[in-house]
Protein backbone atom coordinates (compact mmCIF):
# COMPACT_ATOMS: atom_id res chain seq x y z
CA UNK A 1 0.00 0.00 0.00
CA UNK A 2 1.14 3.74 -0.61
CA UNK A 3 2.13 5.15 2.31
CA UNK A 4 0.71 8.23 1.25
CA UNK A 5 -2.76 6.51 1.32
CA UNK A 6 -4.76 4.86 3.80
CA UNK A 7 -6.91 2.62 1.71
CA UNK A 8 -10.07 4.89 2.83
CA UNK A 9 -10.24 5.85 -0.32
CA UNK A 10 -12.59 9.50 0.96
CA UNK A 11 -10.36 9.79 3.81
CA UNK A 12 -7.43 10.31 1.76
CA UNK A 13 -8.61 12.95 -0.49
CA UNK A 14 -10.61 14.99 2.30
CA UNK A 15 -6.81 15.15 4.08
CA UNK A 16 -4.93 15.84 0.63
CA UNK A 17 -7.50 18.58 0.50
CA UNK A 18 -6.68 19.86 3.74
CA UNK A 19 -2.88 19.62 2.75
CA UNK A 20 -3.29 21.81 -0.18
CA UNK A 21 -5.11 24.52 1.89
CA UNK A 22 -2.14 24.68 4.43
CA UNK A 23 -0.56 26.64 1.37
CA UNK A 24 -3.14 29.32 1.45
CA UNK A 25 -6.13 30.06 -0.33
CA UNK A 26 -7.80 27.87 -3.37
CA UNK A 27 -10.53 28.34 -5.79
CA UNK A 28 -12.36 24.71 -6.45
CA UNK A 29 -10.64 25.09 -9.89
CA UNK A 30 -7.52 25.14 -7.97
CA UNK A 31 -7.65 22.74 -5.84
CA UNK A 32 -8.66 20.31 -8.99
CA UNK A 33 -5.84 21.05 -10.37
CA UNK A 34 -3.25 20.53 -7.26
CA UNK A 35 -5.22 17.39 -5.92
CA UNK A 36 -6.25 15.99 -9.21
CA UNK A 37 -9.31 14.62 -7.67
CA UNK A 38 -12.58 15.16 -10.10
CA UNK A 39 -14.40 18.35 -9.85
CA UNK A 40 -17.14 16.93 -8.57
CA UNK A 41 -16.21 14.88 -6.16
CA UNK A 42 -13.73 17.83 -4.87
CA UNK A 43 -16.30 20.33 -4.53
CA UNK A 44 -18.40 17.83 -2.35
CA UNK A 45 -15.47 17.00 -0.23
CA UNK A 46 -14.91 20.69 0.15
CA UNK A 47 -18.59 21.81 1.22
CA UNK A 48 -18.55 18.60 3.54
CA UNK A 49 -15.05 19.69 5.64
CA UNK A 50 -16.67 23.41 5.39
CA UNK A 51 -19.61 21.89 6.99
CA UNK A 52 -17.42 20.35 10.00
CA UNK A 53 -15.29 23.78 10.62
CA UNK A 54 -12.39 22.10 9.25
CA UNK A 55 -12.31 24.48 6.02
CA UNK A 56 -14.06 27.92 5.58
CA UNK A 57 -13.99 30.78 2.96
CA UNK A 58 -12.43 33.39 2.87
CA UNK A 59 -13.87 37.21 1.62
CA UNK A 60 -13.90 35.47 -2.27
CA UNK A 61 -15.63 32.94 -1.64
CA UNK A 62 -12.25 30.53 -1.80
CA UNK A 63 -11.79 27.73 0.19
CA UNK A 64 -9.09 27.91 3.52
CA UNK A 65 -8.47 25.99 6.55
CA UNK A 66 -11.29 26.33 8.35
CA UNK A 67 -10.82 27.08 12.75
CA UNK A 68 -11.77 23.44 13.81
CA UNK A 69 -8.09 21.85 13.45
CA UNK A 70 -6.67 24.85 15.52
CA UNK A 71 -9.06 24.03 18.16
CA UNK A 72 -8.33 20.21 18.11
CA UNK A 73 -4.73 20.96 18.20
CA UNK A 74 -4.96 23.37 21.15
CA UNK A 75 -7.17 21.46 23.30
CA UNK A 76 -5.14 18.27 22.92
CA UNK A 77 -2.16 20.31 23.80
CA UNK A 78 -0.21 20.22 20.71
CA UNK A 79 -0.08 23.71 19.59
CA UNK A 80 2.97 24.73 19.69
CA UNK A 81 2.53 28.42 19.01
CA UNK A 82 0.14 28.02 22.46
CA UNK A 83 2.67 26.32 24.37
CA UNK A 84 5.21 29.16 23.78
CA UNK A 85 2.97 31.61 23.72
CA UNK A 86 2.54 32.21 27.35
CA UNK A 87 6.55 32.41 28.83
CA UNK A 88 6.58 34.87 25.63
CA UNK A 89 4.05 37.08 26.93
CA UNK A 90 4.95 37.24 30.29
CA UNK A 91 8.32 38.01 29.59
CA UNK A 92 7.03 40.68 26.69
CA UNK A 93 5.00 42.16 29.67
CA UNK A 94 7.50 41.91 32.21
CA UNK A 95 10.16 43.78 29.42
CA UNK A 96 7.75 46.77 28.45
CA UNK A 97 5.50 47.41 31.55
CA UNK A 98 2.35 46.85 29.23
CA UNK A 99 -0.48 44.11 28.48
CA UNK A 100 0.50 41.72 25.55
CA UNK A 101 -1.62 39.93 23.81
CA UNK A 102 -1.31 37.12 20.66
CA UNK A 103 -4.03 37.48 18.41
CA UNK A 104 -5.24 34.69 15.31
CA UNK A 105 -7.56 35.80 12.40
CA UNK A 106 -10.60 33.78 12.33
CA UNK A 107 -12.84 34.71 9.46
CA UNK A 108 -13.95 38.57 9.39
CA UNK A 109 -12.56 38.86 13.00
CA UNK A 110 -9.73 38.12 15.19
CA UNK A 111 -9.44 36.39 18.41
CA UNK A 112 -7.42 36.66 21.12
CA UNK A 113 -5.61 33.13 21.95
CA UNK A 114 -3.17 33.91 24.74
CA UNK A 115 -2.62 37.06 27.35
CA UNK A 116 -0.39 38.53 30.07
CA UNK A 117 -1.95 41.03 32.07
CA UNK A 118 -0.36 44.04 33.33
CA UNK A 119 0.01 43.23 37.44
CA UNK A 120 -1.09 46.66 38.35
CA UNK A 121 -2.65 50.08 37.52
CA UNK A 122 -4.10 51.36 34.64
CA UNK A 123 -4.40 48.76 31.84
CA UNK A 124 -5.85 47.55 29.17
CA UNK A 125 -7.51 44.41 29.60
CA UNK A 126 -8.25 42.40 26.53
CA UNK A 127 -9.38 38.39 27.28
CA UNK A 128 -8.65 35.01 26.04
CA UNK A 129 -11.40 34.00 24.03
CA UNK A 130 -12.55 37.56 23.14
CA UNK A 131 -13.66 38.63 19.27
CA UNK A 132 -12.29 41.77 17.73
CA UNK A 133 -12.99 43.44 14.49
CA UNK A 134 -10.26 43.11 11.78
CA UNK A 135 -11.18 47.03 11.10
CA UNK A 136 -9.09 48.78 13.60
CA UNK A 137 -6.31 48.03 15.64
CA UNK A 138 -2.53 47.52 15.46
CA UNK A 139 -2.78 43.46 15.47
CA UNK A 140 -5.63 43.80 12.79
CA UNK A 141 -2.85 45.49 10.57
CA UNK A 142 -1.08 43.01 11.31
CA UNK A 143 -3.27 40.53 10.14
CA UNK A 144 -4.58 41.82 7.08
CA UNK A 145 -0.55 44.00 5.88
CA UNK A 146 0.36 40.78 3.97
CA UNK A 147 -2.77 39.15 2.45
CA UNK A 148 -3.25 38.86 -1.54
CA UNK A 149 -4.37 42.53 -2.91
CA UNK A 150 -7.65 41.57 -3.79
CA UNK A 151 -8.76 40.54 -0.51
CA UNK A 152 -6.69 43.08 1.18
CA UNK A 153 -8.74 45.56 -1.03
CA UNK A 154 -12.51 44.43 0.06
CA UNK A 155 -11.22 44.14 3.85
CA UNK A 156 -9.88 47.97 3.79
CA UNK A 157 -13.47 48.69 2.72
CA UNK A 158 -14.75 49.42 6.48
CA UNK A 159 -11.04 49.71 8.20
CA UNK A 160 -10.01 52.87 9.98
CA UNK A 161 -6.72 52.87 8.56
CA UNK A 162 -5.93 52.20 4.84
CA UNK A 163 -3.71 50.68 1.85
CA UNK A 164 -0.57 53.33 3.04
CA UNK A 165 -0.82 52.53 6.40
CA UNK A 166 0.03 48.75 5.39
CA UNK A 167 2.47 49.31 3.20
CA UNK A 168 4.12 51.03 5.52
CA UNK A 169 3.35 48.21 8.30
CA UNK A 170 5.09 46.01 5.57
CA UNK A 171 8.28 48.04 5.11
CA UNK A 172 9.12 48.44 8.76
CA UNK A 173 7.79 44.98 9.98
CA UNK A 174 5.67 46.13 12.75
CA UNK A 175 2.52 48.27 13.23
CA UNK A 176 1.01 50.13 16.28
CA UNK A 177 -2.38 52.32 16.72
CA UNK A 178 -3.30 55.16 19.21
CA UNK A 179 -7.11 55.29 19.57
CA UNK A 180 -8.01 53.09 16.64
CA UNK A 181 -9.78 50.45 18.23
CA UNK A 182 -10.64 51.91 21.54
CA UNK A 183 -10.16 55.86 22.44
CA UNK A 184 -7.50 56.26 24.94
CA UNK A 185 -5.74 52.86 24.28
CA UNK A 186 -2.42 52.50 22.11
CA UNK A 187 -0.78 49.37 20.91
CA UNK A 188 1.73 48.22 19.36
CA UNK A 189 1.97 44.46 17.16
CA UNK A 190 4.65 42.02 15.04
CA UNK A 191 3.61 39.02 12.47
CA UNK A 192 4.08 36.09 13.75
CA UNK A 193 4.98 33.38 10.78
CA UNK A 194 4.60 29.91 10.51
CA UNK A 195 7.07 27.57 8.60
CA UNK A 196 5.71 28.86 5.24
CA UNK A 197 6.45 32.24 6.13
CA UNK A 198 2.95 32.73 6.24
CA UNK A 199 1.53 35.17 8.83
CA UNK A 200 -0.81 33.03 11.36
CA UNK A 201 -0.80 35.45 14.41
CA UNK A 202 -0.08 38.84 15.85
CA UNK A 203 1.54 39.82 18.69
CA UNK A 204 0.46 42.98 20.77
CA UNK A 205 0.79 44.57 23.81
CA UNK A 206 -1.55 47.26 24.54
CA UNK A 207 -2.79 50.13 27.10
CA UNK A 208 -3.20 53.94 27.66
CA UNK A 209 -2.19 56.77 25.59
CA UNK A 210 -1.01 58.63 28.67
CA UNK A 211 1.20 55.91 28.97
CA UNK A 212 2.03 54.49 25.66
CA UNK A 213 2.51 57.72 23.99
CA UNK A 214 1.70 58.79 20.50
CA UNK A 215 4.27 57.23 19.07
CA UNK A 216 4.57 53.66 20.78
CA UNK A 217 6.55 52.31 18.29
CA UNK A 218 9.37 54.13 18.77
CA UNK A 219 9.55 52.58 22.34
CA UNK A 220 8.16 49.19 22.09
CA UNK A 221 8.25 48.00 18.68
CA UNK A 222 12.36 46.74 18.88
CA UNK A 223 10.83 44.58 22.32
CA UNK A 224 7.27 43.06 20.77
CA UNK A 225 9.40 42.50 17.16
CA UNK A 226 11.71 40.31 19.04
CA UNK A 227 9.01 38.31 20.67
CA UNK A 228 7.46 37.41 17.52
CA UNK A 229 10.51 36.25 15.82
CA UNK A 230 11.03 34.49 18.87
CA UNK A 231 7.77 32.36 18.66
CA UNK A 232 8.05 32.28 15.00
CA UNK A 233 11.40 30.95 15.10
CA UNK A 234 10.63 27.78 17.66
CA UNK A 235 6.62 27.37 15.72
CA UNK A 236 9.28 26.72 12.73
CA UNK A 237 11.94 24.05 14.37
CA UNK A 238 11.74 20.63 13.50
CA UNK A 239 10.40 18.16 16.25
Amino acid sequence: MDRKNSGVGVLDKAVKILGVLESGPHSLSELVAATKIARPTAHRLAVALEHHRMVARDLNGRFILGPRPAELAASAGEDRLLAAAAPALTALRDATGESAQLYRRQGDMRICVAAAERLSGLRDSVPVGAALTMNAGSAAQILLAWEDADKLHRALSNARFNAAALSAVRRRGWAQSVGEREPGVASVSAPVRGPNNRVIAAVSISGPIERLGRQPGRVHAAAVVATAMKLSEFISKKN
